[in-house]
């Protein structure tokens, strides 16, 4: 017997595999669910219509990989997906994305981090009094409104301690729609709003998120905090995004009370096309035109001084630009 002859009985049998296919599943039955919450890889998924439908927990498919799956994502289910105690189906496929609600940490991080998917409508909850209103958030929350491609609604709370006329001037030039509450009062404008849409509600902390949502929605109990009489700043009461059912059809997305809104992820250029009269006007600015005060032979200022352009709204567009980039344009007549 040769010495390879000898050695070879060392060798490792060699393992019998078959062989790779191309073909994948197609999940072609696959449940729809919308995602509704994620808790330490766990994920509630809502399948079927917001009143007969059924909560299904389910966990990421391998097959996913570092695909990332947030609330409001709309995703397919394998497995067991009847929603019995128990039970886990797996998320094997996360459909396209109509909206995405993005930020980043702050000015200087271009590190996006994504919040919420397919929601339709952003409602920017400001109060007009305890805690004051701050426009330079505002600007920011429609900035990334924007940015999604989501529809804006400024929802203005406590408009029985002060008058809503200054903030509601800072953004008629926007276009922006508008509803005001009363503490203890009619919330029907609000809820026509809502009704069928699914709608995500940003805001700083004591604006009174908390307290419309138990309006809209009695058995949400969402608990409610109070404002700071020394900082005048509201405490976070809520500490995670919430998404709840609304009775006459619709998704209201709750998210925690925030103080801060990085923009770096912003593209000035996608800003301005939510704007289509004044991206029009831009078509002779010189390249690499920014569009704000600050650049010279900006085509803007030309249809302003030849009177093509509302003056009023193209100071207003301006200073959400400055609001994206770390900059507040403070107009003496606005609340700060």
């Amino acid at each position: 017997m040769s010495r390879y002859d000898e050695e070879a009985k060392y060798d490792r049998p060699k393992r019998r595999t078959r062989p790779r296919t191309k073909d994948r599943p197609t999940y072609d039955d696959a449940v729809v669910a919308f995602v509704t919450t994620r808790d330490r890889g766990r994920y509630t998924c809502w399948v079927g219509d917001t009143t007969t439908g059924r909560q299904v927990t389910a966990m990421k498919a391998r097959q996913l990989g570092r695909k990332g799956v947030i609330v409001g994502d709309l995703v397919k289910l394998d497995g067991n997906a009847t929603g019995d105690e128990g039970s886990l189906a797996r998320i094997v496929e996360v459909l396209p994305r109509t909206t995405l609600l993005r930020r980043s940490a702050d000015d200087d991080d271009p590190i996006e981090r994504p919040l919420v998917a397919n929601a339709e409508q952003l409602v920017i909850v400001v109060s007009v009094a305890n805690p004051e209103p701050r426009t330079g958030l505002i600007d920011r929350f429609l900035v990334a409104a924007y940015d999604a491609g989501m529809r804006p609604l400024l929802c203005l709370t406590k408009t029985d301690l002060a008058d809503p006329t200054p903030l509601l001037d800072a953004y008629r030039p926007l276009g922006v729609e508008s509803v005001a509450t009363q503490q203890g009062g009619d919330l029907e404008a609000l809820r026509e709003q809502l009704e069928g849409r699914t709608s995500v509600l940003v805001g700083h902390s004591g604006v009174g998120k908390s307290t419309l949502v138990n309006g809209i929605i009695p058995t949400a109990q969402r608990a409610i905090g109070v404002v700071n009489e020394v900082t005048g700043r509201g405490r976070h009461t809520s500490t995670s995004t919430v998404v709840l059912r609304l009775p006459d059809g619709g998704w209201i997305i709750d998210t925690p009370g925030i103080r801060s809104f990085g923009l770096a992820h912003v593209d000035a250029d996608k800003l301005i096309d939510a704007f289509p009269d004044l991206a029009d006007l831009t078509g002779d600015c010189p390249r690499a035109c920014t569009h704000t005060e600050l650049s010279p032979g900006c085509a803007l200022d030309t249809a302003v001084a030849e009177g093509t352009a509302d003056p009023e709204r193209v100071t207003s567009f301006r200073r959400l630009l400055a609001s994206r980039e770390g900059r507040e344009q403070k107009d003496p007549e606005q609340p700060t």
